[in-house]
């Protein structure tokens, strides 16, 4: 028997959000665990509820099988013709952007979707959900088309807590494998090192970076390399487009734009390949501009990017933690906060930051993420920002060490790597 890694939570959304009028928009860079998901999680689920399979139509707009239907009219035709009563029917559509046009992604041809899946809604008998990743048609333009019709349902790689799931044993072991070759779903499926790392290598060239350059028409691809290079070296480091153009050009002699490194940063986040946290001033409640921080989607891709040469843990286990709080459904930005300091009887400014300010609904934590604190003095410089935000939302500090969560003199919450990642409650602790 072939053993499932459990994604309860997405599984539990879809169903959660099962008949609610909507069209249910999965995204998620590729090869996550979207298709997975809903042909088969949600498929079963289907089944196992009594659902007809003749009422559960399927179509995989990237499969060569299906190539006619990603003309929209003719998706319409294939889907109403299979409606032939009026029990409910589930619409299951795979990598929904194929049934745009690539070309210039003309806004008739959105609507033309938007019309096609708005029109299949009206039946009233009809549920219907789609997955689509690496393209800005799914980040932005159906989602604004379909004018609120619609409810995202965002995947990401396996949690830590998912892969241990599957995997087993020793956590702190678990972890550093995990630290290494992160949680693209295949990974798992590779018997060895040599695999995982050709697996992740191949991702990049054979299916990000081809979507990438067909979907934007990308000139200078080049330069794209450089750019994902750059942010994988650099992750949990403030930056923006003018200082890596300007670095380019210096370091690398590549004479290039900040406007066009801005256009392709954009590429890299609409391809869910990085995700960026902007700058937030915690006293005066108010955003930076720039510069912003950039964090690698899954860790195991940053390491094969740069091929396992910068294993700068501070930075990785940074990067996972932002990973897991976005997955978790927080916002999640970088704190900034002003201390004035007296030395001598002359004050002074001191800008420090808070690594992740972190908000969902009415709640607002803190977070401190240090891989070790048992320098006095280290310990001091993590929490002297959470001591000075100056009001009453928890404060948190999380370090790479087994402890049991406990909460210190100043009132700061200190909790332990792996209870952390392991626990999705340990925040309310």
């Amino acid at each position: 028997m072939v053993s499932v890694i459990k994604r309860d939570n997405y599984f539990q959304r879809l169903i959660n959000k099962k008949e609610n009028g909507l069209i249910k928009v999965i995204t998620g860079i590729r090869r996550c665990g979207k298709s997975f998901l809903l042909f088969n999680l949600f498929y079963d689920h289907l089944l196992e509820n009594g659902v007809d399979k003749d009422h559960i139509i399927t179509i995989a707009l990237d499969d060569d099988l299906y190539i006619k239907y990603r003309e929209p009219d003719e998706l319409s035709k294939y889907i109403r013709n299979k409606i032939i009563d009026s029990k409910m029917y589930y619409v299951l559509i795979d990598e929904v952007q194929y049934a745009i046009s690539k070309k210039e992604l003309k806004h008739s041809e959105e609507i033309k979707l938007y019309n096609v899946l708005n029109g299949l809604l009206r039946l009233r008998n009809v549920d219907i959900y789609v997955t689509g990743s690496n393209s800005r048609m799914l980040t932005k333009d159906v989602l604004t088309a379909f004018r609120g019709r619609s409810d995202e349902v965002k995947v990401f790689p396996l949690s830590f807590k998912e892969y241990y799931g599957f995997v087993g044993g020793d956590r702190a072991l678990v972890y550093e494998d995990y630290a290494l070759y992160g949680g693209m779903p295949l990974v798992l499926s590779k018997k060895t090192e040599a695999e995982k790392v050709d697996y992740l290598k191949s991702l990049f060239t054979e299916v990000y970076f081809k979507d990438i350059i067909e979907r934007y028409n990308i000139e200078l691809p080049d330069v794209l390399n450089e750019l994902t290079d750059d942010l994988c070296l650099s992750i949990g480091s403030l930056t923006n487009a003018y200082k890596i153009a300007n670095t380019l050009n210096s370091i690398k002699k590549i004479k290039i734009s900040s406007v066009t490194i801005a256009n392709y940063l954009e590429y890299l986040i609409e391809s869910f390949l990085f995700s960026n946290a902007k700058r937030y001033d915690v006293k005066g409640k108010k955003y930076f501009e720039y510069p912003s921080k950039y964090y690698c989607t899954d860790i195991g891709l940053r390491n094969a990017r740069l091929n396992f040469r910068q294993q700068e843990e501070t930075h990785i286990m940074e990067n996972i933690i932002y990973n897991e709080l976005l997955s978790r459904g927080y916002l999640v930005d970088v704190g900034v906060i002003e201390i004035v300091e007296t030395k001598e009887g002359h004050k002074t400014k001191k800008q420090c930051e808070i690594d992740f300010v972190v908000n969902k609904g009415t709640k607002k934590y803190y977070i401190q993420s240090a891989l070790n604190v048992s320098d006095p003095d280290k310990f001091q410089t993590e929490i002297r920002p959470l001591k000075k935000t100056n009001d009453f939302f928890k404060r948190i500090l999380i370090t790479k060490t087994s402890m049991k969560p406990w909460t210190d003199d100043d009132g700061i919450l200190r909790l332990g790597l792996y209870d952390f990642l392991l626990n999705e409650d340990s925040l309310e602790q």
